[in-house]
């Protein structure tokens, strides 16, 4: 694999998708990191940890709890807590944030699938500035217990762990998706059910998230 750069830092995008007609949502979060290098964990890529700045971790159609079924999962949760211990700027997101959590001793359950606008609270953290609330939610697990040492940072109505950050490592992770725009919307009635809400996709800037974590991870870089 080739190295590659996203401003002065290297970044390393980890796909996580077990469904070939799903991966779309992951290569919708890796355009938002164009340079970066991607790593398709599910065909045994692994990231070279030496040369990682930052670290963000997709979505997938599996379950976190599916480890006989999926081993390279409980690998993944491996490679959470070594990036914790190096201390390298990480993000998680859907399944990004249910591998963190669980990886750090916290629990993930299958609660029913939620596919719609919602509007979340944040807290006061620099992975949301310039964020506003409506957000895409689009998950059938979720987190019912934080990882150790990990604290919400958002949530919603439908469920209370939908941000987490952890309070000594640069680790953040979200529930929802900041990836997906209103170009994916056929993909969602088709795939998910999409229920229509109050909201509109005009009201969605979680992207700026992506921003936002790239600068994270530019300023620990030496």
């Amino acid at each position: 694999m080739d190295r590659k750069t996203v401003d002065s830092s290297t970044l390393y995008v980890v796909h996580s998708e077990v469904d070939p007609g799903c991966t779309y949502h992951c290569e919708a979060l890796a355009s938002r990191f164009p340079t970066a290098e991607e790593v398709d964990f599910v065909a045994d890529e692994r990231v070279p940890l030496d040369d990682a700045d930052g670290v963000v971790l997709t979505g997938s159609t599996a379950g976190v709890y599916e480890t006989d079924r999926h081993p390279w999962i409980a690998e993944q949760e491996a490679v959470v807590r070594e990036l914790v211990d190096r201390e390298i700027p990480t993000l998680g997101v859907c399944f990004g944030h249910q591998v963190a959590n669980s990886a750090l001793g916290g629990t993930v359950e299958s609660v029913g699938t939620t596919a719609t606008l919602v509007d979340a609270t944040f807290a006061d953290d620099p992975l949301f500035d310039g964020v506003d609330p409506v957000v895409v939610s689009l998950h059938g697990d979720a987190v019912t217990e934080p990882g150790d040492g990990m604290e919400i940072i958002a949530s919603a109505e439908h469920t209370r762990v939908f941000g987490t950050r952890h309070r000594a490592a640069p680790l953040w992770t979200v529930q929802f998706h900041p990836e997906i725009t209103a170009t994916h919307r056929d993909r969602l009635v088709a795939d998910f059910d999409w229920t229509p809400s109050s909201f509109s996709f005009a009201d969605v800037t979680a992207g700026r998230i992506f921003e936002n974590f790239r600068s994270l991870v530019d300023r620990a870089t030496p």
